[in-house]
């Protein structure tokens, strides 16, 4: 599963060093954040949804992935599902304290129906980079990227990654020479990028969006909106 498996096309230009994993699933929900209540998804899997992908089969603190490029395998579907859902988070304070003084939580009591616009029978390739931190610069990268090719073509994992909602489990694999993007272009708005901490890691994360387009099948992440929030 090397960076220039498939190539032969203009329309996909990626960069040597850049690792490729396949990922597909019957389900799939990138929500848009402008949605407030209902969950509505962008036509593809945002940056952020593909980090958590790669983290989940391989992760390490002597790096950081940077998405650089997903392409679209299979025409975009979408369907509707209307489920029931509790209004409120569980707190371990409050488990504790019916722990200790009685009480519970009745779901049928906290429920609401909403509604999920979701993508159907999706596969994507992820194409990103490993950017090694500044405590292991000493380390070549390709010792990581190695184990990541092993990882992939083994189907291992540290957790079942997932297609935007946890309950929309994702398979993984390398990408084969007929793995090819979809002819389709499109406007898709702004999109997330992922969330920029303060160098200290204090604070809560602020969102970082983008102005995102499909081309022909293919959504591309400019390397300098990374170097913008530090990642």
């Amino acid at each position: 599963m090397n960076s220039s498996a498939g190539a032969g096309s203009s329309d996909q230009a990626w960069v040597e060093g850049w690792l490729a994993v396949k990922v597909w699933g019957d389900l799939a929900c990138f929500t848009r954040p402008e949605m407030k209540v209902e969950r509505v998804s962008y036509p593809v899997m945002t940056p952020s949804a593909a980090r958590g992908i790669l983290e989940a089969i391989f992760w390490k603190p002597e790096f950081r992935w940077r998405v650089r490029q997903i392409e679209v395998l299979k025409p975009i579907r979408y369907f509707s599902i209307l489920r029931n859902e509790v209004n409120n988070k569980m707190a371990v304070s409050t488990a504790r304290g019916w722990a200790r003084n009685g009480g519970g939580y009745y779901a049928d009591q906290d429920r609401a129906q909403r509604h999920t616009l979701a993508l159907r029978e999706v596969a994507y390739i992820i194409r990103a980079e490993q950017v090694m931190a500044a405590h292991a610069r000493d380390i070549h990268p390709a010792k990581y990227r190695d184990q990541f090719r092993r990882r992939v073509e083994r189907g291992q994992c540290y957790h079942r990654p997932y297609l935007g909602c946890r309950e929309f489990s994702a398979f993984f694999g390398p990408v084969g020479p007929a793995d090819q993007p979809i002819r389709h272009s499109e406007y898709l708005g702004r999109m997330l990028l992922d969330l920029q901490y303060n160098a200290d890691g204090s604070g809560k994360g602020r969102a970082v969006f983008f102005s995102a387009r499909l081309e022909n099948g293919i959504l591309r992440v400019p390397e300098d909106l990374y170097k913008e929030i530090g990642r």
